[in-house]
């Protein structure tokens, strides 16, 4: 009876009557049969017949009959269930991450590049329905994955990424990583297309004017959320590198120019966002993968294997027997 519903359960009050029927018949049962009278029983040795010891085994015929038709009235039964989803509107996203030296910073922990990777990789796996791509920029940028519905290959890119001023001229291109994920997000057919556009400072490097990017992004219908990371006032940055690689810290002022992150949120209809920490990292995720929901619709299957009939079997016949040993055996019986 693993994994087996009932459809009716309400019948099952109907046990409620049993021990009632069944203690009357026990207090009725003396009446039921004829009694002689005599005066003494010192000539009659022998006990019950075997018939009469049995009689009761009709009664109990009875009672598992009406046990088992009460169950077969609940309607017992197992059901195999089927999904099939379709997304209904898809979402094409591009995360745009800065990756300059001051995101080595060490205001989130360990740092704020490591910080946001967490947070983007646990963002990848609560879009399953939705297409994902990365951009990273410094002074320059360059498309790390293209928007692709293969999710660890993009957690495995986001686990990758660091500071390597070999691969890009340090600085803070904002403007060169908006168009480069605008680039990848303007021929997409998705109903929605969207960029996370992360930064920690200020527009110091490139050749595109962020507002121009966010005017393009607009023209194509592409909203962009905008992140700045980092603390209020102070903190701890890589100002020097020694000879063996390693960087050389000190307090410095934090400059995050949030006047321009939230025009380019403003021109594409999308919101700004501030992370002073690790905890409101991983809320601004959270509150972007809320606000663009993808819409999906799921039909279910259900096939029901229904197992009422053995018990009804069953009940039937019992009670068949009962009327023909109580035709037959017990017809004259006294």
């Amino acid at each position: 009876m693993d994994k087996v519903t009932f459809l009716h359960p309400g019948f099952f009050w109907l046990f409620l009557a049993l021990p009632p029927a069944i203690a009357w018949y026990i207090w009725k049962r003396k009446q039921q049969q004829a009694t002689l009278t005599v005066s003494s029983l010192r000539g009659f040795k022998a006990g019950p017949s075997l018939l009469a010891r049995l009689q009761p085994v009709l009664f109990a015929f009875r009672i598992l009959a009406l046990s088992a038709a009460i169950i077969a009235m609940a309607r017992p039964r197992s059901v195999d269930v089927n999904s099939k989803i379709r997304t209904t509107r898809g979402i094409d996203i591009v995360m745009a991450i800065d990756v300059s030296g001051s995101m080595l910073a060490r205001d989130l922990k360990p740092n704020r590049l490591e910080a946001l990777k967490e947070v983007a990789a646990d963002f990848v796996d609560a879009r399953p329905n939705d297409r994902i791509g990365l951009v990273v920029y410094a002074g320059e940028s360059y498309t790390k994955t293209p928007v692709t519905s293969d999710k660890e290959l993009v957690k495995e890119a986001i686990k990758s990424i660091k500071y390597d001023d070999a691969v890009l001229q340090d600085g803070t291109g904002i403007g060169v990583g908006l168009a480069t994920a605008i680039n990848r997000l303007k021929d997409s057919k998705a109903k929605s297309r969207v960029i996370i556009l992360l930064t920690d400072g200020v527009n110091n490097a490139g050749f595109i004017d962020p507002r121009m990017a966010s005017e393009i992004a607009k023209e194509y219908g592409i909203k962009v959320y905008t992140i700045g990371i980092g603390t209020n006032g102070n903190a701890e940055m890589p100002y020097a590198k020694r000879p063996d690689g390693r960087f050389e810290y000190r307090v410095m002022k934090v400059e995050i120019d949030q006047e321009l992150m939230k025009q380019i949120a403003r021109t594409t209809d999308g919101k700004y966002f501030r992370a002073t920490s690790n905890r409101s990292l991983k809320a601004i995720y959270e509150d972007i993968n809320k606000l663009e929901t993808t819409e999906i619709s799921e039909q279910k299957f259900y096939n029901y294997d229904e197992k009422f009939r053995p018990f009804l079997h069953f009940a039937l016949g019992l009670l068949l027997a009962e009327i023909v040993i109580r035709k037959t055996v017990y017809r004259s019986f006294i």
